[in-house]
């Protein structure tokens, strides 16, 4: 898995008393930190020469803390500092997320941070990372005249968002030429079940991130259903502006903006919820979907890398007869996703 992969030795040896599961809001740094090839402890000559500013241990946690929570978890989740100390000519910081304690490492500049590979601290923005290895040759499926690709996703798992953003390009190019859809991971009894992750009493239709992504998976099933026309656009705003700890008040004011009929909406909440989230368990049944994203084109799971560009062939690869849209190249300004998952 990406994350375990990444996953400084150091902190797999931390009796956290957590799964896998339960380590996303480590995720959500690991897919923005792990974006360079350098090792410091491989490569011990990066740090000679620096005639930087030195910073106190204080100043360079309270500049990595503010660096992870403005630009990396962005109200999502909050890193909060437990202990700085110096350690092999840098400062080892002890952070915690959530309730989970996490070991990072800063130069004594104050300028990289990273676990083994590094990142600026003073860049604007949090860089996505390149999928190291993607493949960009179309993913063999079954071809048909109109191909059918379903997005398995997540409403706030981070790793989704960024395949549903890439995807809106090749929807935007293909029209209806080929059905793209959006599908939402269930689980049944997540996290033991109860009302802070489950609809239902009978704790079938729970979501990884709680009750707030539950209920916006929902949401964006109901936008899909009703104003399809809208859905992209609505899931990129929604990305952007709100978390699964605000959704259930943040949705309403974005439908509004985008021309989305809200009362609609909440009808279609109120009333076809169970049934919308019955559809959902089911496929990802069918499928054997494991987590968010998981795509598949005609039936065919699909292992390329993640980019508009790789998932627009594979998706044209689908067909019997290309459309002319399948010769144009799409824009690689959007970036390439990590290969990681909310699992």
């Amino acid at each position: 898995m990406f994350v375990d992969k990444f996953i400084p030795k150091n902190f797999k040896k931390q009796n956290l008393g957590a799964s896998i599961k339960n380590l996303m809001p480590l995720a959500i740094i690991v897919v923005v930190i792990v974006v360079g090839g350098i090792l410091i402890y491989k490569n011990p000559s990066f740090l000679k020469g620096n005639k930087e500013k030195i910073l106190t241990s204080q100043e360079a946690g309270e500049k990595a803390i503010k660096y992870l929570n403005e630009n990396i978890l962005k109200g999502k989740a909050t890193a909060a500092s437990k202990s700085v100390a110096e350690e092999n000519g840098m400062y080892k910081l002890t952070i915690t997320i959530e309730g989970q304690e996490v070991i990072l490492y800063v130069t004594k500049d104050g300028k990289l941070l990273f676990s083994e590979p590094i990142v600026k601290l003073d860049q604007e923005s949090s860089p996505v990372p390149e999928e190291e290895g993607g493949d960009e040759t179309p993913q063999e499926s079954p071809k048909t005249e109109a191909p059918n690709a379903k997005l398995f996703i997540m409403s706030f798992c981070p790793y989704g968002n960024q395949a549903e953003e890439l995807m809106a390009p090749v929807v935007k190019l293909l029209g209806e030429k080929a059905e793209i859809e959006p599908h939402y991971v269930i689980y049944s009894n997540y996290g033991g079940g109860g009302p802070n992750f489950c609809l239902d009493e009978e704790n079938k239709y729970c979501s990884m991130h709680g009750i707030q992504e539950l209920n916006q998976g929902v949401r964006e099933l109901c936008v899909y259903k009703y104003q399809k026309s809208k859905f992209w656009d609505f899931l990129k705003e929604i990305n952007k502006n709100c978390s699964s700890q605000n959704a259930d008040t943040c949705w309403e004011g974005i439908a509004q903006n985008i021309g989305i009929d809200v009362q609609k909406i909440k009808d279609c909440q109120k009333n076809e919820a169970i049934n919308l989230l019955a559809q959902e368990a089911s496929l990802s049944q069918e499928y054997g979907v494991k987590g968010s994203p998981q795509l598949f084109i005609n039936g065919t799971e699909y292992k390329g890398g993640r980019s508009s560009e790789s998932y627009k062939s594979a998706i044209c690869a689908a067909f019997e007869e290309p459309p002319e849209e399948c010769s144009q190249t799409l824009s690689s300004s959007g970036g390439s996703a990590s290969s990681g998952g909310c699992e």
